[in-house]
């Protein structure tokens, strides 16, 4: 991947320094770490944990488990903030080394200039609102560690969520008021993507972590950890339309043709992350057509072994694959430089009825394929089961 980049600086494409591609994907992965995980706790494992059929031994054991990840979702998401807080600094100071971008001295008086002349706040304002977010969100999931604490568990993860949501909402405030809808459009659907994508990412790590816990839990889990997968495959569901519908606005405002997926280095970075994802999604389609069938099919025949080894062995390493892929995606995405439009000399792309229209009827089919996902997964789960030879 690197070797096309660098081909690319022919073409306009200026490669990232080794400390922005760290400080960027280790920026991506703490939010994944605390959106994902604390969203997902949130709407899977904490119902699940909660439902009359769950053994308390195991929800003892799980929410041990979750207790521990995202305490540590906490600490990784402070150094990383850190150090992203230093690189923005490093980008805006003129050649300013990244190393002396370090101090906190000139952390803080980053975070203190005066708003620019036409500029309704300041941007060190802005990123001192989101930085306390990110400290509170960080103290929050960090204090886990301590025993007292972690008994009020969903208390704190249902505290730290809108917080951990705020870190990177506050973050997108714009300075100045945004000339046209197009670029509030921008705004917004920027945010979706990286929610959506974080909760994703983050909570498919939660999921794997979780299912590593399979020598401490009882014979009866597997019941337990299908109705987990069944809530998250839904939430799952619901982040890859959104990932997929705002990454194909983002991808027209920056690629003006197809062409420039390989001939430009943003459009080569976009290129790989594409087809990252499309491993992502096709991981997740077996999830839907092959393994959540065959749970909803051994828990109906209340065949405890097969739900035990389907949910905590085959469904857990698919799981695994998508973690693999996921962490490629945010290794790529500080490669998303720039614009390929600019690097190929295209004009900014500007929107019209007819993008609208097609835009709506793109949004239509999505929804309507993962309907129709549903259903067949459905359809499929009430088949019957293959006689054994």
């Amino acid at each position: 991947m690197t070797s096309a980049l660098l081909a690319a600086n022919t073409a306009g494409y200026t490669m990232p320094p080794l400390w922005r591609i760290l400080t960027k994907s280790g920026y991506f992965i703490g939010l994944s770490g605390a959106i994902g995980a604390t969203v997902t706790y949130a709407t899977t494992v904490r119902p699940a944990l909660r439902a009359p059929q769950a053994d308390a031994a195991d929800t003892a054991v799980l929410r041990r488990r979750s207790a521990a990840y995202l305490a540590l979702a906490g600490v990784v998401l402070l150094i990383a903030g850190y150090f992203q807080l230093a690189a923005r600094l490093a980008r805006a100071g003129k050649g300013m080394p990244f190393a002396d971008a370090l101090a906190p001295d000139r952390l803080w008086d980053f975070l203190t200039v005066p708003a620019a002349k036409g500029a309704w706040i300041a941007q060190g304002t802005v990123y001192l609102a989101q930085n306390a977010a990110l400290l509170l969100t960080s103290a929050a999931l960090a204090a886990l560690f301590l025993p007292a604490v972690r008994r009020h568990l969903d208390a704190v993860a249902l505290t730290a969520l809108p917080l951990s949501l705020a870190v990177t909402l506050i973050a997108a405030v714009p300075t100045t008021r945004p000339r046209d809808g197009d670029r509030w459009l921008d705004l917004a659907l920027d945010q979706i993507h990286i929610v959506s994508g974080t909760v994703w990412l983050g909570g498919l790590a939660l999921m794997a972590a979780l299912a590593a816990a399979r020598p401490l839990l009882g014979g009866g889990a597997g019941l337990l950890w299908a109705d987990m997968w069944r809530r998250f495959s839904l939430v799952a569901m619901v982040c890859v339309g959104a990932v997929l519908v705002s990454g194909l606005w983002l991808s027209w405002k920056h690629v003006g043709g197809i062409a420039e997926l390989w001939t430009t280095g943003y459009g080569l970075a976009l290129l790989i992350k594409i087809l990252l994802v499309l491993g992502l999604v096709t991981a997740g389609a077996v999830n839907q057509f092959w393994l959540m069938p065959r749970i909803a099919r051994a828990r109906r025949a209340d065949d405890t072994a097969s739900l035990l080894h389907l949910t905590l062995r085959h469904f857990p390493a698919v799981v695994w694959g998508e973690v693999a892929l996921g962490a490629a995606v945010l290794a790529v995405v500080p490669f998303l430089a720039g614009s390929a439009r600019s690097e190929s000399g295209d004009p900014q792309a500007v929107s019209s009825g007819s993008i609208f229209a097609a835009g709506a009827a793109l949004v239509l089919a999505l929804l309507l394929s993962l309907y129709a996902t549903a259903k067949a997964s459905e359809a499929l789960s009430r088949r019957p089961a293959p006689a054994p030879a």
